[in-house]
């Protein structure tokens, strides 16, 4: 197409098979509209000089912006990247039983706020609160949509218009630009650094004590390490000054995990028992991550604390919905039976037996004939949990013939269910621990199709 001239009708995109095909899916405005605005594209790329595109090229960029915009989002993928709780990814795939439990529950109406027996409106909160108690030995919890909202709820509901005294290394940021200062500024208390970037003590805390402290804040540096000259006043500590001065002690833990990370060779992550054994007096952490289940932030707290927060109005506008807290839920109750290694899928990679892990590897390299061969490696938890810990692991590392480690990586990427390695030495390196079971099959077949 040389000029506006050429630009095709719209009648004549709409009789092409391929666009006919996106009018038997979806209404004919939206298919109209969508191959308006590619030509509209075309129109103004001829007007700037730039070089047109065939019939065919047009068609086919419209039936890539119906793809782009009409897929279910998101969509799956298969992560060979080694890192277990992969942020961009998702985090946390969840169980077997609480993706039925989340169909069952998305699919008819159900008892969230109302109790059948009585036929009164009830807490969509209970049922998760009792299992909580029972597994962390705490007595209250509440669940809102994620842990910056748990954060930011226990702050301005118990320190608003106060001062809230946090050690200076560990006024951090988490992640994407979500920083301890600023979320103080939000919740309306008064940020206290105390200490140094290394060295905080327990003295320090005590001298900055007045008549306008409204918490003292715990920040558990679950993204990065600090190591050599350093110090930090336990939880215990803490508690202590805090209880002395009647000033609650806030822990924000992160990650949050329920299981000693030392069976698995990995250095100690704070448990959520240990924090409420420790004394803090509000202990949050993340649902998505060490938990194993879906995106939420849980609080654990005395009934009284809980019992104020729960009825702050922040704690609407964060609560968490309904089918998050069937997943909850569900998680919970794996960990109730004592079965988190083989029904949550994070806990099921971590405690992975090294020899089936190479084992899987092996059976891709065999049943493909690709050039590569299985070597050990390292895979990392992720998700700002455990930083510079690793797991031993086993990885099929592919071998570039004619391609490139970066092609070939694109092809996988661009695979029906797209599949996510990683790139070392030039090779391309595909790791079983973090790849579901079920989704083995997939990979082989993509194995078998990409040009390497």
């Amino acid at each position: 197409m040389n000029d506006f001239k050429n630009i095709p009708s719209i009648d004549r995109i709409l009789k092409e098979p391929s666009i006919k095909a996106l009018l038997d899916l979806y209404s004919h405005d939206s298919v109209v509209k969508l191959v308006q605005r590619n030509v509209d594209n075309l129109r103004n790329e001829i007007k700037l000089g730039k070089p047109t595109v065939s019939f065919k090229q047009l068609i086919n960029n419209i039936e890539l912006s119906a793809n782009e915009n009409w897929l279910i989002q998101p969509s799956p993928v298969i992560n060979a990247s080694g890192v277990i709780l992969h942020t961009n990814l998702g985090r946390s795939p969840i169980s077997n039983d609480s993706i039925k439990a989340i169909v069952n529950s998305a699919g008819a109406y159900t008892d969230l706020e109302y109790e059948p027996l009585t036929g009164k409106r009830s807490n969509r909160q209970r049922h998760v609160q009792n299992l909580i108690n029972q597994i962390t030995g705490s007595e209250s919890a509440l669940v809102v949509n994620n842990n910056a909202a748990a954060a930011l709820l226990c702050l301005t509901g118990m320190a608003k218009g106060k001062e809230v005294i946090v050690s200076k290394g560990e006024s951090v940021e988490i992640g994407g630009n979500f920083r301890i200062p600023d979320l103080l500024e939000q919740s309306g208390a008064k940020l206290i650094e105390v200490g140094t970037t290394n060295r905080t003590y327990l003295s320090d805390y005590q001298k900055s004590i007045n008549e306008n402290t409204g918490a003292i804040l715990i920040v558990h540096t679950s993204n990065f390490k600090k190591i050599g000259f350093t110090h930090t006043p336990s939880i215990k500590e803490l508690a202590a000054l805090g209880n002395n001065h009647n000033i609650p002690v806030l822990n924000d833990l992160g990650s949050g995990t329920f299981i000693d990370t030392t069976m698995f060779g990995l250095i100690s992550e704070p448990t959520v028992q240990e924090s409420l054994e420790d004394g803090a007096d509000l202990t949050f952490f993340s649902g998505d991550k060490l938990l194993g289940g879906p995106q939420c932030g849980i609080i654990l707290g005395s009934q009284t604390l809980i019992d104020k927060l729960s009825k702050h109005p922040l704690a609407r506008a964060l609560r968490i919905d309904k089918l998050n807290l069937t997943a909850l839920h569900s998680t919970l109750l794996h960990y109730v039976s004592n079965e988190p290694l083989s029904r949550i899928p994070i806990w099921g990679m971590i405690s992975a037996d090294l020899s089936d892990i190479k084992q899987r590897a092996t059976d891709w390299l065999e049943t493909t004939k690709i050039k590569g061969e299985v070597i050990k490696s390292n895979s990392t938890i992720g998700g700002g949990s455990l930083p510079g810990e690793v797991l031993n692991t086993y990885v099929l590392a592919i071998e570039p013939k004619t391609s490139t480690a970066n092609k070939i990586s694109a092809q996988l990427r661009s695979y029906e269910t797209p599949i996510i390695a990683r790139i070392e030495s030039d090779q391309v390196i595909l790791d079983a621990r973090t790849v579901l079971p079920d989704q083995d099959n997939i990979v082989i077949r993509a194995l078998k199709e990409i040009t390497i």
